[in-house]
């Protein structure tokens, strides 16, 4: 899941080394932590949300396979 969150946040701000990516893991959760830099957090979020509310659902739906819950929260 980390790999598919680096390609994809990678591919929408152009350049994947700006991208900080932490995890902490419980036995059924996983909670993605993001940071991006200042100006490119904008096409991360995307208009009005879309482009952050499908990769979460992608990631939700990844996670539901192995029987997992994944969260995905974007600090500043």
């Amino acid at each position: 899941m980390e790999e598919f969150l680096r390609f994809t946040i990678g591919n929408l701000i152009g350049n994947p080394d700006e991208i900080a990516l932490s995890h902490s893991e419980t036995p059924r959760k996983i909670t993605f932590r993001l940071r991006v830099p200042p100006g490119e957090i904008g096409k991360v979020i995307g208009k009005q949300g879309r482009t952050i509310a499908a990769v979460r659902s992608l990631l939700s739906a990844g996670a539901a396979r192995h029987g997992q819950r994944a969260l995905l929260q974007i600090e500043e």
